[in-house]
């Protein structure tokens, strides 16, 4: 699957690259975690002239830099600017001890909006995201005012990210009840590590015709296949931190399998983990990070990958997760619905309580 093999965003006609350009380490502004203005801008330039089309930024990242490091380079490069799906967020407090500063309230939204646009030095913003979700707010404010930034040519695509199954829906119903803009997308955290959308979230997504750009799909790190047993990460030199409390036998027998399934199709662990990401039903765009050149190229990499049944199968026996009900309950009780037969592929064995023959039943 190569980058310029474009996607169209849930129901929405935007087309954008399977994978998408996280820009939350462009600038230095929160330390070692971040990139320098002109290693940002080399990763911007080669993801762009591989064909690739989406970038995710937010106004808090790097404290507001890396829009402007996108801005900038944008200003450089007007021809460009179009041919791009910028993605950015609100809902993050750049204020300290303004209450009005971040959420997803109208005056909130309004500010920060402004202020990516001023950043970006655009005149609109291709997807907006509500980055978290603001119990304080009521949901018709959020999306009535995201609606009118649509219907002010200053938006065009709308989207939440990390927010509840249940809020999102709520979201599109009173977006159809009221003919407001609805959701196009979702932006969720899922890896092989968390799994947990595949509970709500991410059939919710896909029965809503909603878009699925999953964030930190190698959980921060940790599934990139450096650190293992007998090489744990060192302080102060990567994202993971010394104690992180992923780093478990789990996670060691997770990445073994990653290292091995790597060996048989040609690849590294985080390219397979990256691929598994991509391909998973409902994901349209994984949001991937570079801090260097190197990274992006191996990064792109995953996508000339092709991952076998059996390769999945390992996978999902080594990243099985404990479900919460009522899921968990529901994958046992499927032979009380059926009583031994055989619906859309699903099998089922009898149900013992059920009665044996027409005499039993009363």
């Amino acid at each position: 699957m190569p980058l310029t093999d474009y996607l169209t965003l849930g129901r929405s006609g935007l087309r954008v690259s399977p994978f998408c350009l996280g820009t939350m380490t462009f600038g230095e502004d929160w330390g070692a975690v971040g990139t320098t203005i002109e290693e940002s801008r080399d990763v911007l330039a080669a993801y762009l002239d591989r064909g690739g089309n989406f970038l995710d930024s937010a106004n808090i990242y790097t404290k507001g830099h890396s829009e402007q490091i996108i801005g900038d380079y944008f200003m450089e490069h007007p021809a460009r600017r179009d041919r791009v799906v910028i993605a950015t967020k609100f809902c993050g407090n750049m204020h300290p001890g303004d209450p009005n500063g971040g959420g997803s309230g109208r005056k909130a939204i309004l500010h920060q909006v402004h202020g990516s646009l001023r950043r970006l030095q655009t005149d609109h913003i291709d997807l907006l995201w509500c980055h978290f979700w603001d119990r304080h707010t009521p949901l018709e404010e959020t999306m009535r005012t995201m609606d009118d930034l649509v219907r002010q040519g200053k938006v065009r695509y709308i989207g939440f990210s990390d927010h509840p199954a249940w809020v999102c829906a709520k979201a599109n119903g009173l977006a159809a009840l009221h003919g407001w803009e609805p959701l196009a997308a979702i932006q969720i955290e899922y890896s092989l590590l968390q799994r947990t959308p595949e509970e709500d979230l991410i059939p919710m997504a896909m029965d809503l015709g909603l878009g699925v750009t999953p964030w930190s799909p190698l959980r921060g790190g940790v599934l990139s296949g450096k650190f293992r047993r007998d090489s744990r990460p060192k302080h102060g030199e990567t994202r993971v931190a010394e104690n992180s409390p992923h780093l478990n036998e789990r996670t060691y027998a997770l990445v073994d399998e990653l290292a091995a399934i790597g060996e048989e199709v040609g690849a590294t662990p985080a390219q397979v983990a990256l691929n598994w990401v991509q391909t998973r039903p409902g994901v349209t765009s994984t949001i991937i990070g570079a801090k260097r050149l190197s990274q992006l190229e191996d990064n792109l990499a995953a996508l000339d990958i092709t991952l076998t049944d059996d390769h999945r199968t390992r996978l999902a026996e080594k990243s099985a997760f404990d479900k919460h009900f009522p899921h968990n309950f529901l994958d046992n009780i499927h032979p009380a619905i059926q009583n031994g037969a055989t619906i859309n592929a699903q099998k089922s064995e009898p149900w013992p309580l059920s009665p044996k023959d027409d005499s039993e039943r009363h």
